[in-house]
């Protein structure tokens, strides 16, 4: 049996698969252009520079995952990358952790638009994808038992 989807929650799904998705975007992007600056410091190794790009690629990434499938595994994918975004912003802003291993010492002990925009946008990518990640589990155990009508089990 089809369950249809009501206009309204695809209409809903859309909107917060694009919001999260802007979110994400503007983390990238603020990283991409910050990233050439900090990698000054460590121009040979995992420099702060190197951390901004794949931090940059990592949310680019979630982006299109929650756009283009909007599941469960991309709501989660985008809930870990937002939110260890958000928790490193914060975390070196406020704590002086010296360099270990590979990784350079991060401290910034200030906020600036940059790095303020990247945060906001971090944390709204954390609430959103959290309800994108509740929605598609309610969602999940709402659909029926058996396969839908029209499709052939996996």
């Amino acid at each position: 049996m089809n369950v249809p989807v009501r206009s309204g929650a695809r209409g809903r799904s859309l909107a917060l698969r694009s919001l999260t998705a802007v979110a994400l975007l503007i983390d990238a992007g603020v990283h991409l252009h910050l990233a050439p600056g900090y990698q000054a410091g460590s121009p040979q190794g995992i420099g702060q520079g190197t951390l901004f790009l794949l931090e940059s690629a990592a949310a680019a990434l979630a982006a299109l995952a929650v756009l283009v499938r909007g599941s469960r595994t991309a709501y989660a994918f985008a809930l870990l990358v937002a939110l260890s975004a958000f928790a490193a912003v914060v975390f070196y802003r406020y704590v002086d952790l010296p360099a270990f291993g590979p990784f350079p010492a991060m401290y910034e002990p200030v906020w600036y638009f940059e790095k303020t925009v990247s945060a906001i946008a971090e944390g709204a990518g954390v609430v959103l994808a959290g309800i994108g990640l509740a929605w598609t589990r309610r969602a999940g155990q709402r659909s029926p038992a058996g396969p839908a009508v029209g499709r052939r089990p996996a």
